[in-house]
């Protein structure tokens, strides 16, 4: 029995390679896409995120010692709980505890001036009339840049590929002020 012959190439020799080629072509617009989904939704993560950590922050600050508790709260808002020093928020590392600002408000929501020792001195303040811009009752916590408030920069993952491209894909995230009543910060009766 005789084995069927091996057909020939019935391509000319100037198509040799189009797969390839049309293989790279069709694989820049998909990779391209691909990217931009990933960019897109890592952009609604921060955004997301950057609300809840604003509201985890001025959650704590309302209930936490304002004299002593500060930095602890702001890298616990970030959901790094036990650490030191700067740390980043997962997965956004234009986001850090350095970001974080936390303002106690008096009964007219300006900053207090001057501001109470302890969580003691707070409460005696609130109760002398004379003292009531020293007086804490409300807390806004905010994403800030540290110049002048306005909120950080998304920066994306592929960032460096647009820097070479010549694009500026800078996207300010908001600050996303949380304002709410102050509770106890951090008093404790003895």
């Amino acid at each position: 029995m005789r084995l069927p012959a091996c057909t020939p190439d019935v391509r000319g020799p100037r198509e040799r390679g189009a797969t390839a080629v049309e293989f790279a072509l069709v694989s820049l617009f998909f990779f391209t896409l691909l990217f931009g989904i990933v960019e897109l939704g890592r952009l609604m993560y921060v955004w997301n995120t950057v609300q809840e950590v604003t509201r985890r922050a001025a959650r704590e600050a309302v209930v936490r010692n304002f004299s002593t508790d500060v930095a602890a709260l702001q890298r616990e808002s970030i959901f790094r709980a036990g650490t030191a020093g700067v740390v980043l928020l997962p997965a956004a590392a234009e986001i850090s505890n350095a970001e974080i600002r936390i303002t106690y408000l008096d009964v007219n929501q300006v900053e207090v001036s001057p501001a109470p020792t302890d969580p003691a001195d707070n409460l005696s303040a609130c109760a002398d009339a004379g003292r009531v811009n020293s007086c804490i009752r409300y807390v806004r916590a905010e994403v800030c840049d540290t110049d002048n408030c306005q909120g950080v920069f998304y920066e994306p993952v592929v960032g460096f590929l647009l820097a070479v491209a010549g694009v500026d894909f800078r996207i300010r995230i908001p600050i996303s002020p949380v304002v709410m009543p102050a509770e106890g910060l951090g008093f404790v009766p003895s």
